[in-house]
This record gives structure tokens, sequence and C-alpha cells, in this order.
């Protein structure tokens, strides 16, 4: 119980240090590796970021890891993330080997059951991201698509189109 509010000075100092340090750090990394270090557009991307904060908060946190050896840490990560999407957008068969394809969860009225038992999804979860697009009805909409990064994107009909849009012609197979 003695340290429940306040263990000692020095201890809160080299804590005080440390974040001001790995704050910096974080913040130099991302603008020299850009938005996508931070941006979660993939599995990948948000591991990264996950990762980044867990060795951000031990490097801050656990006096048995020194700042060089924490801040290495972060900066490796941040390396990694930029080869591999710098790789995956210059390589197509690399891209599909380690990105997630778009998959159909609803089309033209129809909800795909091979597809949401695939994904893992029921139909609430595609009714509150229809919700949260203001989409009152299964009848306004065209698709809703699992996108790569997990999110449920909702294609509105279009009243005008006589055709596949071309948002969908990659994933309407």
């Amino acid at each position: 119980m003695d340290m429940l509010l306040f263990d000692h000075i020095d201890k809160l100092g080299r804590i005080v240090i440390t974040a001001a340090m790995v704050y910096v750090l974080i913040v130099i990394t991302t603008k020299a590796s850009g938005k996508r270090s931070t941006s979660q557009l993939n599995n990948f991307d948000w591991i990264v970021t996950v990762m980044i904060g867990s060795l951000g908060a031990s490097t801050i946190l656990l006096k048995d890891i020194p700042f060089i050896e924490g801040g290495a840490s972060i900066v490796t990560l941040y390396l990694l993330q930029f080869i591999v999407t710098k790789y995956s957008s210059i390589s197509p068969s690399f891209s599909q080997l380690i990105l997630s394809e778009p998959r159909v969860v609803f089309y033209q009225g129809q909800f795909l059951p091979e597809a949401m038992r695939a994904e893992r999804l029921t139909q609430q979860e595609l009714e509150s991201a229809m919700r949260s697009e203001g989409i009152g009805s299964f009848d306004e909409v065209e698709a809703i698509i699992f996108e790569s990064d997990a999110t449920l994107a909702i294609i509105p009909k279009d009243s005008k189109s006589t055709g596949v849009s071309e948002t969908l012609k990659p994933v309407v197979r």
C-alpha cells in the first residue's frame, strides 16, 4: 500500500524524462515515415500502431528498458513498416500475399451468407454500419463490402445507374 500514490522522486523523474524523449522520438519518426505509418489501412498498419504504443509505454515505465533500446525497437518497426508498404505498392503479388482482399457481404438486396460466415460477420453488424451512414433500409443499399482495413463500406443505390458502379467492379465477380 505504501507505493499506491507515489514511489520515489527519482523514479518519477525518470518516467517524466523518458516520456518526453519517447514522445519526441515518435513524433520525429512518424513525420519522417509519413502518414501511412499511423494509418490503419490494413491489419499490418494496425498491428504496427499497437506495437509502437506498447513499446513506447514499456520504454517509459519499465526501468529495465533503456531509452536507446526502446527507441531502437520503435525505429525498427517504423523502418519495417516503411519497407513492407513501399514494396507492396511496387509489387502486386507481394501486396496480395500480405493484404486481405475486400469482400462483398451484401449485394443487390441479398445477404451473401458464405462471405459473411467466412468474415465472421452478423446481420446486426451490417445494420449497425448502415445506421452509422444514416441509411435506414437495405432497399437503399447496392452493396456492403468488408474492406481490407476491417471496416464495412456501404455503397448506396444510385437510381441513375444501370450497371455495376466503378468502385464495385474490382470486388464483384
